[in-house]
């Protein structure tokens, strides 16, 4: 049992990383996103910057797909390994008494972004491909804006997808941003400000990519 729960811990500290991981990633990601509401010349430029560099594309990104693999793989794992030991550790349990909706709906929450992902993925990095790679079209440095600006003007369906996809980040992060911390065992005279810095966080990023997405649908009608 001892060696059971050592792994599940090593396990949930594996994923609390990469989680954490990712979360800077989002960050830096909605920084550069939003230039396209205030400036889509800086947008551009950081765009052209971000696809054309080496260290970005040989290395980070590469990284970057194998964090969110990693994550999402571990986060299932969990949940089967958790629905197991409830199964054989209690004859009743009652989750609404003892947790949030949120953190017992982590894995609804996490699919949800998933498919997200892959939406953006499709809309996105494989279009960037095949404009680099198979069509082997002429550098542009300023079709960023345009193409960006192109997947939500006039369609409702996808900003409204993509606005509620969003909303499932945040109810992902709210619970998941703020434990990553209590599983690295930061529990100490600062853990009220992570928790209000991380509430903040899972709110305002999140929100603030609908706004974009909503921004760039009504600014193109």
């Amino acid at each position: 049992m001892a060696g059971i729960n050592k792994s599940t811990i090593a396990r949930k500290v594996a994923m609390a990383l990469s989680g954490l991981f990712l979360v800077l990633f989002l960050a830096q990601h909605f920084t550069i996103n939003f230039t396209s509401v205030v400036s889509p010349s800086t947008f551009n430029e950081i765009s052209h910057f971000m696809g054309t560099n080496f260290l970005v594309q040989a290395v980070l990104q590469p990284i970057l797909i194998a964090g969110v693999v990693f994550h999402f793989i571990m986060g299932f794992v969990l949940e089967i390994r958790q629905k197991k030991a409830r199964s054989v550790s209690y004859g009743k349990y009652n989750g609404a008494a003892n947790s949030s909706w949120v953190s017992r709906n982590m894995i609804l929450s996490g699919i949800v972004v998933l498919a997200f992902l892959g939406l953006h993925f499709y809309d996105f990095w494989i279009p960037e491909l095949i404009h680099k790679y198979v069509e082997t079209n002429p550098d542009d440095p300023f079709r960023y804006y345009d193409e960006t600006v192109a997947k939500f003007a006039g369609d409702p369906i996808r900003t409204g997808f993509y606005a509620l996809c969003f909303v499932f980040l945040m109810l992902h992060l709210l619970h998941g941003f703020a434990s990553s911390f209590q599983t690295m065992g930061l529990n100490n005279k600062y853990s009220p400000g992570i928790k209000i810095f991380t509430k903040a966080f899972a709110i305002v990023i999140p929100m603030g990519f609908v706004f974009i997405a909503i921004f760039h649908y009504f600014n193109n009608l």
